[in-house]
């Protein structure tokens, strides 16, 4: 059974997701590693999503704030043995409710051109391809989306 937990970023089950996460990133990114890195601190993330599966935990997601309308998402994993299961479907979905909730319209994101399975599933979860923002805006592998939320 699959149970998502909101918790912070202090919790030692995403402590440990996401020092896996940066090992994948590290072999997935290259070269690029260290530029992305220093935007991944999880000192400023303060809303976080732990999935686990019969008590085990195995993917993790954050939102942090962008702006005063917008909510970043951050920090997206799902071990790779349990990839398949819509596992990273349903904590983004609790992302974005959770950003809901707290009276944020929209949900923007960057993620690797290399991650190919992150770009199908923001495209799945309805995110659009926008221009590169912020620290990503002349980044030639970052590719970055929007989502509105909180709409009827």
């Amino acid at each position: 059974m699959l149970t998502l937990r909101r918790t912070n970023s202090g919790n030692k089950d995403f402590i440990n997701l996401i020092a896996l996460l940066d090992e994948y990133l590290q072999v997935k990114d290259g070269d690029d590693h260290s530029f992305y890195a220093q935007f991944n601190k999880l000192d400023k993330v303060k809303h976080v999503i732990v999935a686990y599966e019969n008590n085990k935990p195995v993917g993790c997601g954050a939102i942090k704030e962008y702006d005063g309308n917008t909510m970043e998402i951050k920090r997206m994993f799902v071990l790779p043995e349990v990839r398949g299961r819509k596992i990273g479907s349903k904590i983004l979905i609790e992302l974005e409710n959770w950003a809901s909730e707290l009276h944020y319209t929209k949900c923007i994101l960057e993620t690797g051109k290399r991650q190919i399975e992150a770009v199908r599933l923001y495209k799945n979860s309805g995110y659009e391809i926008i221009p590169n923002y912020g620290q990503y805006r002349d980044v030639e592998n970052s590719v970055c989306f929007e989502k509105r939320i909180g709409e009827v």
